[in-house]
C-alpha cells in the first residue's frame, strides 16, 4: 500500500478528473479498501477540500467548489498549457498582466524539473500588431461583472463613453440585455440587445462603466446569423449581422501571377489565368474600401463586376487626380 501522503495526492488527482466517483471504483484504482478511501476523504476534507458524498447503488464522492481555492494538481500537459496561456495573457486586452506573471511564477516554483526545463526553453515574446492594442485595458472587475450578468441573464445599466471627446453632454445610461462577452482583435466587446433602440449592439468593454444594481431577468433572444461568431464577424464587416459575408464583393483580373496576389490576400479567392495574370474575388465593408484594397496591387486592373465596383474605381480616380 502506498504511503498516506502519496495516496492522498493520488486520490485528489482522481477526484479532479471526473465529477462523480463511485467509492468502489476509487478503492479499485488506489488498490485499497473502501474503508481506507473513506478515511482518506475525511483527511482531504480536513485540509479544506470540499468533497461531498452522494448516495445510490454506486454511491461515492464528488469534489465540489468551495469558498476558497485549494491546492490543485495538474498533469504534465495541463501544466505546460497553463504556463503558455499565462505568458500570452498580456495580449488578451484585459488588465491581468501582473496577476498572470505572479501565477506563472507560482506554478513554475512547484513544477518538476523536467517540466520547468520545457517551460524555460519556451522563450515566447508576445508582440501585438500595431493599432490593435486598446487605449486602456479592460478592468478585471468590469469583465467579471459583465460576465455575471450574461450568465444570470440579468438586464444591465451602464454609462458608455462614446470616444468622440469630452465636450459632449453626458449621455443617459444604456439599458441592455447582455448575451455574450467576446474577445476580438485584442479588445473585449459586449453583445447585447439595446432596450431603448430595440436592436442588437456591440459595446466596447473598456468604455463601459456598470451601474448597480442589475435589472430583472430576461429571456435570451436568438442572434442574427445563428451564432455569436457569425454575428460578430458580420458586424465588423459592416453587415447587419444576418450574414457573415462582406456586404460588398467584387471580381477583378490583375496583371500579376496568382502566387503574388495570394501572398497579400488573406480572405480573397485567387485563380491563376495564365502567365502573369490572375482572377481575384474579394469582399469589403464598402465599394470604395474594396476598390482601395484592390488598388494596393502594383498592376493593371480589369473590373469584371459588379457595376458598383467600377463606379468606386472612377470616384477614386477623380479623387486621386485632384490630390
Amino acid at each position: 500500500m502506498p504511503k498516506t501522503s502519496a495516496r492522498l495526492l493520488a486520490l485528489l488527482s482522481l477526484l479532479q478528473t471526473r465529477r462523480d466517483w463511485p467509492g468502489a471504483l476509487l478503492a479499485e484504482r488506489l488498490d485499497v479498501s473502501p474503508r481506507t478511501v473513506r478515511r482518506d476523504v475525511d483527511r482531504l476534507r480536513e485540509l479544506g477540500y470540499p468533497i461531498t458524498t452522494f448516495k445510490g447503488p454506486d454511491g461515492g464522492y464528488r469534489l465540489d467548489a468551495g469558498t476558497e481555492l485549494p491546492p490543485l494538481l495538474f498533469d504534465d500537459e495541463q501544466a505546460v498549457a497553463l504556463a503558455i496561456a499565462l505568458r500570452l495573457a498580456t495580449t488578451s486586452g484585459a488588465d491581468i498582466g501582473q496577476g498572470a506573471a505572479r501565477a506563472l511564477h507560482t506554478i513554475c516554483q512547484v513544477m518538476p524539473a523536467r517540466l520547468r526545463h520545457r517551460i524555460d526553453t519556451l522563450q515566447v515574446t508576445a508582440v501585438e500588431r500595431p493599432g490593435l492594442r486598446p487605449d486602456s485595458q479592460v478592468d478585471g472587475d468590469v469583465l467579471m461583472a459583465l460576465s455575471a450578468a450574461v450568465h444570470l441573464r440579468e438586464e444591465l445599466r451602464f454609462d458608455y463613453a462614446s470616444g468622440a471627446g469630452d465636450g459632449d453632454a453626458p449621455a443617459p445610461p444604456r439599458r441592455v440585455q447582455p448575451h455574450h462577452l467576446v474577445a476580438w482583435g485584442g479588445r473585449w466587446y459586449l453583445v447585447a440587445w439595446d432596450l431603448d433602440r430595440e436592436d442588437w449592439r456591440t459595446f466596447r468593454v473598456d468604455r463601459i462603466t456598470p451601474r448597480t444594481p442589475t435589472g430583472p431577468r430576461f429571456t435570451p433572444r436568438e442572434l442574427p446569423g445563428g451564432t455569436v461568431a457569425a454575428f460578430v464577424t458580420a458586424r465588423f464587416r459592416g453587415s447587419d449581422g444576418s450574414s457573415a459575408d462582406w456586404p460588398c464583393r467584387g471580381e477583378v483580373i490583375l496583371d500579376l501571377p496568382a502566387t503574388v496576389v495570394s501572398r497579400y490576400t488573406r480572405e480573397g479567392v485567387v485563380e491563376e489565368l495564365g502567365p502573369g495574370r490572375s482572377r481575384l474575388v474579394l469582399g469589403s465593408w464598402s465599394w470604395t474600401g474594396l476598390a482601395s484594397a484592390i488598388g494596393r496591387f502594383d498592376a493593371d486592373i480589369e473590373v469584371v463586376g459588379p457595376a458598383e465596383l467600377r463606379d468606386a474605381f472612377a470616384r477614386l480616380a477623380r479623387r486621386f487626380a485632384r490630390a
